[in-house]
């Protein structure tokens, strides 16, 4: 484990970056300060990046929109990589048919939207189309009753031996300073201990959301891991899914983990990244 300074220095010994979104990117306030600077040096280099994130609450071409509101033009769609697609591709080989119901935002269901299959919310689960629901979807902390909606979709996994996915893994994230969130997640993990069902999880730090996007670029162009950093705010999350992948890490202390935390983290949970950098900005007089 090294720390460095500069994140440059990082950068430069890399052709592909791996960058987490929210504590690496942007956090509650917008944008993390100074992190276009960094986008500006990835193109004058050449170095080719993709946004590996957690977030399957809209589409990638709605996450590359809300960068591109906050002043943030060059991410496309086609550098977004979400858990959400993960989940589709699941839903398109395994589940053929009936109701597909999900807890999440309306938006969120973009990711489940497959030939053959009825999309609807929990909240529209009732007895004339109970039996029809074949699988239950995690995509949103937001957009449902939690009190109602958890209740039913806790029956629902209790009463019909359906697959429960979990498209976003993340149990929390956070909302300032000193707070956080319960993220969907952490609201997965609950009801799994409540039904006593292993349930299926794509997102970090689960290997195939590294393997999904190491096949996107391979599918192009010659890659080696050995090419390729992961640069992410968690420990549990953004590092220990990079190393498990065989990638190198880079953690930065711009969001979940604070300056402050990092070395106790890092030796009470063992994950340890290749490198700690204070953030992912690249300051202009550095380049």
């Amino acid at each position: 484990m090294q720390r460095i300074d500069n994140f440059k220095t990082i950068v430069d010994k890399y052709d592909i970056i791996f960058f987490d979104a929210f504590g690496v990117l942007k956090n509650y306030k917008g944008l993390v300060k100074g992190i276009e600077r960094t986008f500006e040096y990835l193109a004058e280099t050449s170095k080719e990046y993709y946004i590996v994130t957690n977030d399957a609450s809209r589409s990638p071409e709605q996450l590359a929109a809300s960068y591109h509101l906050l002043g943030l033009d060059v991410i496309s769609a086609d550098r977004i990589i979400s858990s959400g697609m993960l989940t589709k591709e699941y839903l398109d080989l395994k589940v053929q048919d009936g109701i597909v119901a999900y807890l999440g935002t309306e938006n969120s269901a973009h990711y489940i939207e497959s030939s053959g299959l009825r999309v609807i919310p929990v909240s529209e689960i009732n007895d004339d189309n109970f039996d029809e629901v074949t699988a239950l979807i995690f995509l949103d902390d937001e957009g449902f009753d939690w009190r109602n909606d958890l209740n039913t979709a806790v029956n629902l996994l209790r009463r019909r031996p359906i697959p429960a996915i979990v498209a976003n893994t993340d149990y929390a994230y956070p909302v300032s300073v000193q707070n956080v969130a319960v993220a969907v997640g952490g609201l997965a993990k609950m009801m799994e201990d409540i039904v006593g069902k292993a349930f299926i999880r794509f997102g970090k730090p689960d290997s195939q959301m590294f393997m999904f996007a190491y096949d996107l670029i391979r599918d192009y162009r010659p890659i080696s891991k050995k090419d390729i950093v992961m640069v992410g705010d968690t420990l549990q999350t953004d590092i220990l899914g990079g190393n498990k992948y065989g990638l190198d890490t880079v953690l930065v202390l711009s969001g979940n983990t604070r300056p402050q935390d990092a070395e106790v983290r890092i030796n009470s949970t063992g994950i340890v990244p290749t490198y700690i950098c204070q953030s992912a900005v690249i300051e202009r007089d550095m380049f």
